[in-house]
Formats: structure tokens, sequence, C-alpha cells
């Protein structure tokens, strides 16, 4: 069994189709295999080669999809988002020790002023418009000497993201080819994938579901991935005409506006032929997921993942496998237990702190001692959500012991957004948290408190924000308060600042 993404294309029809998009030819496994080996020799020659850091911000589509697998080859690969701000460029940067930052030819974004002033290479990817749909270009100059090149091994890092904490900075999650492979293979298996199936991809591909349950689990099964350039309810139909779907993966917000726009496009949906839905990154409202059922005449599988275990760790079933509506389903790949605060594990049927082990899990955070202190006991990882395993080994998320704001599943630390607000020269105090909301399950609000004789407002504040930080992390209501309510302790408690303050999304 391959521990290697890039080795298990090798044993897929060369003809069969791999990547493609929405009106346009598919690239196909012969020619990924081709363009990730031109990718290596590109990359070797240019310095670049095993476990050197490329940090990727291309938009989304078939080129990104493409240079992942391509680029995972040899190097590791760092993708980051693509509305980031040169502020946050630049910290994610310093923070990866990049050796070269890849953008798309003619691309302006403020990552590469942030790679010159940093002293990275920036190399640029021309897509070719006129080849199958993936099909790219890499040149620039050298990065240095070479320090170990040709293919990558099972245990090189192919990935690495950030993943937030609440209160300390964002912590450098490494996965090793072993870890997205076997990831791959338990998506593939729990989603009984062929060759035959095509995934219409409107996940961001800088984020581990996009990435690892639509492409690599759909190339590791020798099916196709065809690659939007992001989630657009007003096109989405299209692409499902085009594409002729036999499933997609979405989260819940992305669902809903399916859903809102279907009975404008009853012949599209009359016509297609979804053999399953997936839906993960953040809870699937059970009335979402009866309608999506009713709608699409297929059922609808919710997962449960996060980057530390290179995405999927539970899922409900495919027919005539259980499926329960507000559970994110059975041990899918890893291990799934309850542990106590005491790191004891408890029975089916009691409450606690979920844990998991297996191939797919990251073995440690990168160069975090303190983290990984806390969130390892005796091989298991501690996921930092309460949840509770009922006598089928399913599972349903009961509370979040972490504060990490999940909006509409991009995860935002608060701990980042107060930085900015404390950073305004009005501003005293300021604590970041979580507040309902009805399609996201949760925005992002702030309270601050203003120096004395300081003049500020919400409209104020909330641009200043948004100057640092991208569009998504920008609180939604920023209330100013003469003092924020502490708990006993004398602390700040972001868990439960909304209802104290009456707020809602």
């Amino acid at each position: 069994m391959t521990k290697l993404l890039h080795h298990a294309l090798a044993g897929h029809d060369p003809d069969a189709p791999a990547i493609g998009a929405p009106d346009r030819v598919a690239l196909t496994f012969g020619e990924l295999r081709a363009l990730t080996d031109k990718t290596t020799a590109t990359l070797n020659a240019l310095g670049i080669g095993r476990n050197d850091r490329v940090a990727i911000v291309l938009p989304n589509g078939p080129e990104m999809a493409a240079a992942f697998i391509a680029i995972s080859a040899t190097a590791t690969t760092a993708p980051l988002n693509p509305a980031y701000r040169a502020d946050e460029f630049r910290f994610y940067l310093e923070d990866l020790n990049a050796k070269a930052l890849i953008v798309q030819a003619d691309d302006e974004t403020p990552a590469v002023e942030v790679a010159r002033e940093l002293g990275i290479v920036i190399l640029t990817l021309t897509p070719d418009l006129a080849a199958p749909a993936g099909t790219f270009s890499l040149e620039g100059p050298s990065a240095g000497e070479l320090v170990s090149g040709g293919p990558a091994a099972a245990d090189d890092i192919a990935l690495v993201l950030h993943t937030s904490g609440t209160t300390s900075r964002p912590k450098i999650v490494p996965l090793s080819h072993t870890n997205i492979a076997a990831s791959a293979r338990n998506i593939g298996a729990t989603l009984s994938l062929t060759p035959n199936d095509r995934c219409l991809n409107v996940m961001p591909l800088f984020h581990i579901h996009g990435l690892i349950a639509a492409v690599s689990a759909s190339l590791g099964a020798g099916a196709s991935v065809h690659c939007t350039p992001g989630f657009n309810a007003l096109r989405i139909f299209g692409w499902f005409e085009a594409v002729q779907p036999t499933w997609y993966t979405a989260v819940p917000t992305m669902h809903q506006a399916i859903l809102s726009r279907a009975a404008r496009n009853k012949e599209i949906v009359a016509n297609m032929a979804l053999r399953f839905i997936r839906s993960s990154s953040s809870s699937l409202p059970p009335p979402v997921m009866r309608d999506l059922e009713d709608v699409f005449g297929a059922p609808v599988i919710e997962s449960y993942g996060m980057t530390e275990a290179s995405h999927q760790m539970t899922s409900n079933q495919l027919p005539p496998g259980t499926r329960k509506a507000g559970s994110v389903g059975a041990a899918a790949g890893p291990e799934v237990a309850i542990m106590d605060t005491a790191g004891v594990l408890v029975a089916q049927g009691e409450t606690g702190e979920v844990v998991i082990r297996g191939e797919n899990v990251t073995a440690s955070y990168e160069n975090n001692p303190d983290a990984n202190a806390t969130a390892f006991t005796d091989g298991w990882f501690r996921t930092g959500d309460q949840g509770i395993l009922d006598d089928d080994g399913f599972l349903t998320i009961t509370g979040r012991l972490k504060e990490i704001i999940n909006r509409g599943g991009e995860k935002i630390a608060p701990v980042e957004v107060d930085n900015v607000l404390m950073a305004h020269a009005a501003v005293a105090q300021a604590v970041t948290f979580a507040v309902p909301h009805d399609k996201l399950g949760e925005d992002v609000a702030a309270a601050v408190v203003l120096h004395e004789n300081a003049t500020a407002d919400e409209k104020t504040l909330r641009a200043f924000v948004a100057e640092h930080l991208a569009g998504f992390k920008v609180p939604r209501r920023i209330v100013i308060l003469d003092e924020i309510p502490k708990g006993a302790t004398g602390k700040v408690q972001r868990i439960g600042l909304a209802e104290k303050l009456h707020l809602s999304g």
C-alpha cells in the first residue's frame, strides 16, 4: 500500500480524466504524472527539493489542484489564503521559513512585495489555457543550492498548514506523505470512490477540506476532480450541468445557499445523478440535511475533520450503512475515543474530550513543545472538542473546548483579532468572541474598552481591522463598553460573552 499520493497516480489509467474544470478538457492521469515529473525537475533545477517550504498563493481552480500534487511530489507545499493582507502574509511567510513563493503570473497579490522584503525567491506559475485544465509552467530565479532533490519519501512533509489557538500564536501542522495518503484512502473507502466518480470542488484549496477530501481522495481512487474558481451560488447550477458530478463536498453554509436557488433550477436538478452529497467543517443542521436529500434524491454524508488529522476523523455512512442527523458519524480511519480531563479514556455514553490516533494524524506541532504537551496524551491527539459516543460508536459533538470561532468553516483565532484592535490608538482593552449566526453557525464579535478621553465608533474600528486582516476575520459587531465582563477568577471568558452581552449574529 503506497504512502505517497503521487505514487498512487501511477496505478491509474493514464488516459482517464484526473483534474478538470467546467467547460474545459480534463487533464488525464498520464498528463498529470508528466506535469509532476516536469515540476520536480524544474524545482530541483532552481534549488528547491525535499522538505523545502514552498508557499503557494494561487486562485482556486484546476491549476491550484495540479500545483499542490506536482509541487508536493518533491517539496513541502504551504498554501496560503489569497485574501490575506500584507501583515498576514508577512507573519506566515516568516513563520514558515519559506524558501520560495509561487504566485500566478500578473497577480498583484501583496504577498509578492512581502516576499521581496523578506528576500524570498518568487516563482511565477503561468496557466496554459489552451491545454487541458490544470496545465501550467513554472519559472523564476534560483533559490540557492539544492540540498536533496528527486521525489519525496513517505516521511517527508508534503503539506504544512497553520491552525489557530485562542491564547497563543497560530501553530504549524506538518503533514507527511504518509498522513495525507492515509487520509485520502480513508475518505475514498468511506465514500466508495471509483474511477467513475466525478467530484465538483467548490471548496478553497488553501484549506484541508478541499485539498484532501476533494482533490487527494479523488485522485487517490482514480476518480476525477473538477475545480471551480470557488463557491458561487449564482454559478453552481451551471457547473452542475457542465460537469455532471457524482458528488460534491461543502460546508453547511454552501449547502444552504444551493438549496435557496434549487427551485429556480429544477430542470438541471432533475437531470443530475448525484450518488451522494458530503458535508464537513462545521455542524450540518438536520433540517438542511433533510432538505438536501429531498431536493437532490441523494444521501447526505456528514463527516468530522480537522487539520491535525489530515481532515477526516469520523463520518456517517453511505446506504445501506447508517446516517444519523446531528451526528458526525462513526470512526472513519483513525481510532476515536473519549477522554476525561485526567487523560483517562471513558466508556461509551460518557461525555468528554474527543481524542484520535492513527496513520493520518500529525506526529506533532512544529517547534511548539507547550502545545504538544497539552495536545498529545499517551499517543492520543486531543481535539479540543467535547463529545459523546453512542452505543453504535457514532459521535455527537456536544461542545467546544477551544474558543476558536468557526465562521461557516473558516476558523478564526480570537487573539489575532484582539491584537489588531489593541493596535488602534483609542483601544485600551479588546476581547473577540463568537456570536451565534443562523447561517454561518458562528460569526465574529468583539468588545472593547477605550482609553480615557479617547473616541472611536464601531464603524471606525471595523475599518481598522479590515486594513490588517482578511474580510472573514473582521468582527460583524464591535461593542464599546466601560468594562468587559469577567469570570469569577477575574479572567475574561470568551465563551458565553455573547449571551452576557445579549448579542447575536
